[in-house]
């Protein structure tokens, strides 16, 4: 089954092609198989893993993964300079066969805040590489092209901080962002409800990518589908365009040759 919209063209990410725009996240979950299902309801054709935080060489979530259908997306969560991403995008690379990344660079362990600088630099040096980046960054327009022209794939920029749940704190600038950009705008962290996921493919976004929204809800399984219908109607709200807001009541019914209920003696 198709998981997109009919109609709607795919999002394409270098090579990769993406009939769901929902991206998940593999982490928080009480087991891996809780895991594997919240996946499965989702509908989501690919999940981001912590390069730093699996067993490459045993058993680990992959093996909880159908990879003959799902796309994997190495992270490098835990990163706090460019050279450490940099080595963890290369590990990547040689032991999951996978020059797609997502590219994580945070500036300190209270915020969980990207690094900017940093980030911008391990870019550059991974797209000069030959990987497909897509580089998580703080909802700034102009370090979105700033990593744009380094070279990246895709611009992730954050929702709300990263676990917050706090949904789209700035949706003037993911829209700016948006706008302005010529690669995929994929939105990531902070994401707390299906409302959220909503909103952000409302303002005409490419993508959204979450974990924890799924991951600490009472039931993560139904929140993934939860979050599937979201993506859906989200997007095709956008791709519907919506009525202009006005600050007055319009009546629903035209009143031009309305008969009147009132009669003249």
């Amino acid at each position: 089954m198709n998981p997109g919209l009919p109609g709607d063209a795919p999002l394409i990410i270098g090579p990769h092609r993406f009939e769901s725009r929902l991206f998940v996240g593999t982490g928080k979950y009480d087991s891996h198989e809780q895991m594997r299902e919240a996946v499965d309801a989702s509908g989501t054709q690919c999940v981001t893993v912590a390069v730093r935080r699996i067993d490459l060489a045993g058993p680990s979530l992959l093996n909880h993964l159908d990879l003959d259908k799902i796309t994997l997306l190495p992270n490098t969560a835990g990163c706090f300079n460019a050279a450490d991403a940099v080595r963890t995008c290369r590990l990547a690379r040689e032991a999951l066969d996978s020059r797609l990344v997502k590219l994580e660079v945070l500036a300190d362990p209270q915020t969980l805040l990207p690094d900017p600088m940093a980030t911008l630099e391990a870019a550059k040096e991974l797209a000069d590489d030959d990987f497909i980046v897509l580089a998580y960054t703080n909802d700034d327009p102009v370090l979105a092209l700033r990593l744009e022209d380094a070279g990246v794939a895709a611009v992730m920029p954050l929702g709300a901080p990263i676990g917050s749940g706090l949904g789209i704190l700035n949706p003037r600038n993911i829209r700016t962002i948006k706008t302005r950009a010529s690669v995929p705008i994929i939105v990531d962290a902070g994401v707390g409800t299906a409302s959220d996921v909503a909103i952000a493919f409302e303002l005409g976004i490419d993508g959204v990518l979450l974990n924890t929204g799924i991951a600490a809800a009472d039931d993560p399984v139904l929140m993934a589908r939860a979050m599937k219908h979201a993506w859906l109607g989200g997007r095709a709200a956008w791709l519907a365009g919506r009525m202009p807001a006005q600050d007055g009541a319009s009546p629903s019914s035209p009143t031009k040759d309305l008969i009147s209920s009132s009669s003249n003696p």
